[in-house]
């Protein structure tokens, strides 16, 4: 016979299993359940065709840009055909953008007039404004407002023959063709309209009767009245008349020897500032460029130019500038040379750089920097808050510089076990060799 008390445990027992076998049995119709709502979404997913937005509009239907966003370089109501790109990029509005665009919160450092945010400050923010063209970005600012020229940049400088003068009358070179006629007598004729009397390198040429006369600096009608004069002591009415065949030689040679007479492409001179900051350029010799702009150098080099030759002018080309690098050393990854190719901050220096160690001190980063004339600065930076996630906008990630040294040191704790290591590990044990201490207290009876 069994007591109240063993009836009522069965009882609990019972209850206690159909409540398990009834949960069990509802997890599984729910799973069977979202099984098959799934591969009956699937199936509508497969059976449907992809169509295009425009697919609905007829063939040749037009629309025009709204007014209130004109499209650069069209007015607006400017007509488009629907085969164009569906979503334009307007000027001042982000480029396209998918329909699920999650409301982000963030911290702007703009909004804090120059002080540091914390998470605290978070507020809605448009931080993913670019969507999947995100990868591009914005055109953001310029990196400087002028650059300037500086020791390793590699120039081309193009060389233009523009055949005219800023002011004044032409004055004949050495190498310019002349012909040489009077109507008095024939016999002084010197030079033909195909080959004309060449202006010798002494700047004279040589006429009948009279010899060597010097042309070199003189304007045409100058070189005229001067033969007129010479004249005259031999004829009543010499009548000398002087007419330029090719001038502004000068110009040509100094294109020629650029790169021969090939055509636009042989007038390109490639040339790289040197470590004294000049540039050498045929005809003028050495100029010293370093710190100019591409404008200033083109004025400088043409004003030199002017001064020798006619019609001769320039075009600097940039085409690559010298190599910038920061140098990282201490307590990460890979110490190196790091190689700046855009705009880089301190962090971006340590990822590259193959992150910090664990035993590395991120409130003493020291940056050291050589100011314009060389003199050395330096800063230390607190990263700490930044890289463990807790300072959103921290100050201390600043822009580097060509030439930076980041010293990312060690933690005190770190340098203490490098001394016990060193002093005594490796130091006075090494040298005395210690088994340490045993005591030996026997049974007590010596």
């Amino acid at each position: 016979m069994h007591t109240i008390t063993e009836l009522n445990d069965d009882a609990v027992a019972r209850n206690l299993t159909d409540r398990l076998l009834f949960r069990v049995l509802r997890g599984i119709a729910i799973a069977a359940l979202t099984i098959a709502c799934a591969c009956l979404a699937g199936g509508m997913a497969d059976g449907q065709q992809p169509q295009r937005i425009a697919s609905t509009v007829p063939q040749g239907t037009t629309y025009s840009v709204p007014a209130a966003l004109p499209y650069s370089g069209q007015s607006n109501g400017t007509q488009l055909q629907m085969d164009d790109c569906a979503c334009r990029n307007i000027p001042g509005d982000p480029p396209c953008q998918g329909p699920c665009q999650a409301c982000m919160r963030g911290v702007d450092c703009k909004d804090h007039c120059g002080a540091e945010g914390s998470w605290d400050n978070m507020s809605p923010i448009d931080f993913n404004a670019y969507g999947h063209g995100g990868y591009a970005g914005p055109a953001r600012l310029a990196h400087l407002r002028n650059y300037r020229l500086r020791p390793g940049d590699a120039l081309q400088v193009v060389f233009l023959l523009t055949r005219r003068q800023a002011g004044g009358a032409y004055r004949l070179e050495v190498g310019d063709e002349v012909l040489i006629e009077s109507v008095s007598d024939t016999e002084l004729t010197r030079g033909t309209l195909e080959n004309g009397l060449r202006i010798q390198p002494d700047g004279s040429i040589t006429l009948r009767l009279i010899g060597q006369v010097h042309a070199a600096g003189l304007t045409v009608d100058a070189l005229r009245k001067q033969l007129e004069k010479l004249y005259e002591n031999l004829y009543e009415e010499p009548s000398i008349d002087v007419t330029p065949v090719r001038t502004n030689r000068l110009a040509e040679d100094i294109r020629d020897a650029v790169g021969g007479q090939g055509g636009f492409n042989a007038q390109v001179l490639p040339t790289t500032v040197m470590p004294d900051g000049k540039v050498r350029l045929p005809g003028i010799g050495e100029v010293c460029v370093q710190g100019f702009t591409l404008s200033e150098m083109k004025a400088e080099v043409n004003l030199r130019y002017s001064r020798k030759v006619v019609g001769l002018e320039i075009e600097p080309v940039l085409q690559s500038q010298a190599p910038h690098f920061v140098h990282v050393l201490g307590e990460v990854g890979n110490p190196a040379r790091v190689e700046l190719v855009a705009p880089t901050t301190v962090l971006g220096a340590l990822a590259a750089a193959g992150g910090t160690l664990p035993g590395s001190n991120l409130r003493q980063v020291v940056v050291m920097r050589r100011a314009e004339d060389w003199r050395l600065i330096s800063t230390m930076l607190d990263l700490q808050g930044a890289i463990y996630g807790k300072r959103p906008t921290p100050a201390d990630e600043i822009w580097l510089q060509d030439g930076d040294v980041i010293i990312v040191p060690s933690k005190p704790i770190l340098r203490l076990n490098w001394f016990v290591r060193q002093t005594f590990t490796e130091g006075i044990y090494g040298v005395v060799p210690f088994g340490g201490v045993s005591f030996n207290f026997g049974d007590g009876n010596n």
